[in-house]
């Protein structure tokens, strides 16, 4: 009797999977056929995800705004503090930024306040241009354009003129829109 119970409960099984895989597939069958003839239908599929595409671009577009602040923000705040004048303090502060930004990348900390740091031993380097391509070697990409938008910000670091150009002028070579 065991056997035969056995071989009953494994029929039961491999039938209710049986019946609910038909039940899935009538069911996506069902769907395509709505979704290919009943242009009702189609309208209100393709409204719904018009609604998404222009949701989720929308949210794209406020985070860039507010990312766009928080670097404003965060440069306003550095240009507050000040930059040391006297060389050696230049020297210091130039290497305690450039190891504190290291230090945060490898800590995996916010972007802007990581970018910040090169951003501050950037603006104390006498030769900016240099600085910059040494970054674009070793400094991550994520952290280097957000330092991108932090030097389209705040145009003034003076070596990355060239020479007879005006600031705007700079600004421009270097991709800054404002």
């Amino acid at each position: 009797m065991s056997t035969s119970s056995g071989v009953k409960t494994s029929t039961v099984v491999t039938a209710t999977v049986g019946v609910i895989a038909t039940g899935l597939l009538a069911y996506a069958i069902y769907f395509d056929y709505r979704r290919r003839t009943d242009p009702d239908f189609r309208k209100a599929l393709k409204r719904e995800s018009k609604k998404q595409a222009r949701a989720a671009k929308e949210e794209a577009e406020t985070n860039q705004k507010q990312k766009r602040k928080a670097i404003r923000e965060a440069i306003d705040r550095a240009n507050e503090e000040g930059y040391p004048r006297d060389p050696e303090e230049i020297e210091a502060y130039f290497m305690q930024e450039v190891a504190q930004g290291e230090q945060m990348i490898q800590e995996g900390n916010d972007q802007i306040e990581t970018a910040l740091c090169f951003y501050r031993a950037l603006k104390v380097y006498p030769q900016p241009k240099e600085l910059i391509n040494i970054y674009d070697k070793t400094v991550p990409k994520p952290i280097l354009d957000v330092l991108a938008e932090m030097i389209a910000v705040d145009p003034s670091i003076p070596s990355l003129r060239g020479p007879g150009s005006t600031a705007s002028e700079s600004g421009s070579a270097a991709g800054v829109d404002e």
